[in-house]
């Protein structure tokens, strides 16, 4: 998607055909945002149980000013990430974007209630993408590479979908905006617009910069010194120059909305996540807020939809684009009203502003609610610099994917990226990270306890009660567990809730953290405990040795668990190598050491899955050290 649209200057010239010159119906707006405000929650979400309330929010307009169905409590949720620019290829930062998007989506699917009875059932989880086709910046892009803008459309677009196909993104719905189901939305939304008297016709003019696309306010243009020595006009973020421009559009009452949007934005604090960029979008409601420019004379930009009913004009292309987010719920249809109150926006900060003012505006302005969610993150530097093709510093997603592997490329931008600020990428860091984590730590634990040498017989041991008692403290032999062992436990146990949590206040970062954090805790528990150092011929050994495995296969069950919505093909690898059952793997009742607490488990006495080498191989071979397979 492309830079915002700010509005520098606008004159009716004719007087829409109802609610003329009047507040727009801001009544009903206040209907639709109170349903909003019932359930939102006033702090950082916590939930309190797995299977526990999600903290929807109430509401969902259906278009028509009536409220909508409350939030899904079944689990039910619709992901979506920007749909994409084709003017260049892909690069790292549209892949952490969608890797984000796709981590939420994966965890959502896995925790999602199972329907009642027999036979498939509809997904209660939807992820969309996709590519944005239309704009000057296309009809440029393709004269100079001497292509028709559908050509170029094609190819670049054909990139993306290859690109977060190899990388395991799990979209359900890829959206093309040239595609006739995208035109008949934008068309009908248009339509609701205009008949809400939200539409008038009116001279806009003011700076314009056609790399940026948009316009902007005096404010936001400076003047430097040109190759001539001349001194001209240029964007005061993007650098790219500017020119005075002055034509006749069709504008929407943006400036009707300020409170609206205000109220929406206090009433639900995580609205915005993180909360950062929620005050940082209510500082901007403080300033001016003019009314929009929604079109285009067709003379100018012709590589786009038309607007209804005249031709001449062509709608904007960032209100085309934001219409994709209904699009893919199967908007105007009556099925877009069951999707539409569930949808979570993924975006970068860049596009903070298009979708946190103007499309909520668009949307209350249509009779609907903004979006349930806008989670917003920050940039991808390279070695503190901006990406830049000028620079040549542009990292290529297709060849980390390559050189790190998928999954090892995914837990990277997923474990380092922090939506708060930019994120600084460098080949040493990646490597170091993966070696160190995915390789030595979890992929030497799983090696180092599933070996022949501790586990002869290739099942999953049996616990022994009387030597890790539910109890600490006890003394009596054979009790063996030590106060360390105790912390592992209930470091494990609270997991799979602190994990749920961080997904809910969208810290995956963190949430990779505390897995990291645990599996290391475990390592510390089989060093200390040394159970190739015990006898097997001793009763009491073998006892405590089959225990020790028994905790830490049940831990790395845990781990390979809460690891699938970002290392799908490794968490896979590892589950299946301690046996553990497709049905088995869901995160809504995650059941950690049940013989501790005196239940049944399913895996004791399970034979264990073959064998299939390294979990994860060292990146790093000049160090000569790949993960250790214990043979004593």
């Amino acid at each position: 998607m492309r830079l915002l649209f700010t509005p520098a200057r606008s004159m009716p010239v004719s007087a829409p055909t109802c609610l003329a010159g009047a507040p727009v119906a801001l009544p009903m707006l206040r209907a639709v945002l109170r349903g909003l405000g019932h359930s939102v929650l006033r702090r950082p979400h916590r939930r309190v149980s797995a299977s526990g309330s999600r903290g929807w929010c109430n509401g969902g307009g259906d278009g028509e000013g009536r409220p909508g169905p409350r939030r899904a409590q079944d689990g039910r949720a619709c992901f979506t990430t920007p749909i994409f620019y084709v003017n260049a290829a892909p690069h790292i930062g549209h892949l952490y974007s969608a890797l984000l998007a796709d981590a939420l989506a994966r965890f959502s699917r896995l925790r999602a209630k199972p329907p009642p009875g027999p036979g498939p059932a509809a997904p209660l989880v939807r992820f969309s993408t996709g590519t944005d086709e239309h704009g000057l910046k296309i009809q440029q892009a393709a004269a100079a590479a001497g292509l028709t803008p559908s050509e170029l459309c094609d190819r670049v677009s054909a990139q993306f979908r290859a690109l977060f196909q190899e990388a395991g993104v799990s979209v359900s719905d890829f959206l093309r905006t040239t595609e006739a189901r995208h035109r008949r939305a934008v068309h009908h939304f248009w339509g609701v617009l205009r008949a809400r008297g939200l539409l008038y016709k009116g001279l806009y003019e003011g700076w314009y910069c056609a790399s940026d696309e948009c316009f902007l306010p005096e404010a936001k243009v400076t003047w430097r010194p040109g190759p001539d020595g001349e001194s001209r006009p240029e964007a005061l973020e993007s650098g790219h120059p500017v020119c005075w421009m002055k034509e006749e559009n069709y504008i929407f009452r943006l400036s009707q909305f300020r409170e609206p949007l205000r109220q929406w934005l206090q009433d639900d604090p995580q609205a915005v996540t993180p909360e950062p960029f929620r005050l940082v979008v209510l500082q901007w409601l403080e300033e001016d807020l003019p009314d929009l420019s929604v079109s285009r004379g067709n003379s100018h930009l012709y590589w786009g939809l038309p607007v209804p009913g005249d031709p001449m004009q062509t709608i904007y292309v960032w209100v085309d684009a934001l219409v994709n987010y209904l699009t893919v719920t199967g908007y105007p249809d009556s099925e877009h009203k069951v999707w539409w109150p569930t949808t979570h926006h993924i975006i970068g900060k860049d596009i903070l502003k298009f979708h946190a003012i103007y499309w909520p505006a668009l949307l209350l302005g249509a009779g609907m609610t903004p979006p349930h969610r806008i989670y917003v993150h920050s940039h991808w530097t390279v070695h503190g610099q901006k990406m830049s093709k000028s620079l040549g510093n542009v990292v290529d997603p297709w060849t980390c994917l390559d050189r790190f592997t998928v999954d090892g490329f995914r837990y990277f931008l997923l474990r380092q990226g922090v939506p708060n600020w930019d994120c600084d990428y460098y080949e040493k860091k990646v490597v170091k990270l993966l070696d160190a984590e995915l390789a030595d730590a979890l992929g030497g634990l799983l090696n180092r306890c599933t070996a022949t040498s501790l586990n002869p017989t290739g099942i999953f041991p049996e616990f022994c009660p009387s030597c890790f008692p539910s109890v600490e403290g006890v003394t009596v032999a054979p009790a063996k567990a030590q106060p360390e062992d105790y912390a592992l436990v209930r470091s494990v146990s609270a997991l799979p809730l602190q994990v749920e949590n961080y997904y809910e206040n969208f810290q995956i970062y963190k949430a990779l953290e505390a897995v990291s954090t645990c599996v290391r805790q475990t390592n510390s528990f089989v060093q200390r405990n040394a159970p190739w150092k015990l006898n097997r011929e001793n009763l009491a050994d073998a006892q405590w040795l089959d225990t020790v495995l028994h905790v830490t296969l049940e831990c790395l069950r845990v781990f390979g668990l809460l690891l699938q919505p970002v290392t799908p093909a490794l968490a896979d690898k590892l589950l299946s190598r301690l046996g553990i059952f497709e049905t088995e793997r869901g995160l809504r009742d995650i059941c950690f050491l049940p013989r501790y607490y005196g239940q049944p488990c399913p895996f004791e006495g399970r034979r264990l899955g073959p064998d299939t080498g390294l979990l994860f191989p060292r990146l790093d071979k000049s160090r000569a050290r790949l993960a250790k397979v214990h043979s004593t």
